[in-house]
């Protein structure tokens, strides 16, 4: 078996202006979605990331704050899971919560360095 990164771009919830409700039915897909690969066996982590960010970048290593708003995309959260291969990663991702939302999730291998 192999480990996986699902990592979840797309627009931050407060910047969508979701009501409460929405927000709330939401969060019980995303904790379905993640019980439903806990019984599989196959979630290994995951969390959910701040919209703030402060980015480095380059040699003289600018510093910048964004938020969310400032940023059209944002990594909003990632799970580590065990699958065979892409494939199988792929079947979980498509009860990823936030596709009706324009959300994309990225499929990455993680790499294994021998020591």
């Amino acid at each position: 078996m192999k480990e996986f990164m699902m990592i979840f771009i797309g627009a931050d919830y407060a910047d969508l202006g979701l009501s409460p409700e929405e927000l709330q039915n939401r969060m019980g897909k995303w904790f379905a979605w993640g019980n439903k690969m806990e019984e599989a066996g196959i979630l290994r982590g995951g969390n959910a990331l701040n919209p703030d960010m402060r980015r480095i970048v380059g040699q003289n290593r600018t510093v910048t704050d964004l938020t969310s708003a400032e940023v059209k995309e944002i990594v909003g959260g990632y799970y580590l899971v065990e699958a065979q291969d892409f494939d199988a990663v792929e079947k979980v991702a498509q009860d990823f919560p936030d596709y009706d939302l324009g959300g994309t999730v990225e499929i990455r291998e993680i790499m294994v360095f021998d020591k």
